[in-house]
């Protein structure tokens, strides 16, 4: 079972693919149920509606497959690059609608993936020279 890890040292990997695994839980929910999105946009439930959170799906999906090559090419350096970006997009969307939109109030529905994102986006910042090469062209 560990053979299907990804083989890299270090937990950023791990982490990454749980992410990754996480989003992928999202992207389901969401198409089935809109109870745990209008828990994030909680100062604006009514605005989640069915097509909010299939669009809501679709971008989980897309960063669950980022995340998941990122696991497994984690020393590439631009699938490493797409991995950053998945969490300043996240980061930025979520406190936009804490802070912009208000659609969003300060509990567990939003403070979940803003600190998951910005732990990771940290993570992925301070390691970066450590998992990828530069001197080496990696593409």
């Amino acid at each position: 079972m560990l053979n299907f890890l990804p083989q890299f040292s270090g937990y950023l990997p791990l982490w990454t693919l749980l992410i990754s695994l996480t989003a992928i839980f999202n992207t389901f929910q969401n198409f089935l149920t809109l109870s745990l999105t209008k828990q994030i946009y909680n100062a604006k439930p009514e605005q989640v509606t069915e097509l909010s959170s299939r669009t809501f799906a679709v971008w989980s999906f897309c960063s669950a497959i980022i995340r998941f090559y990122v696991a497994y090419n984690i020393n590439i350096e631009s699938i490493y690059q797409l991995g950053i970006w998945t969490y300043v997009i996240g980061i930025s969307h979520f406190t936009s609608e804490l802070l912009y939109f208000r659609s969003a109030n300060i509990g567990p529905g939003l403070l979940a993936p803003i600190i998951v994102a910005g732990i990771s986006l940290i993570w992925m910042i301070n390691q970066y020279s450590f998992y990828v090469n530069k001197n080496i062209k990696n593409e």
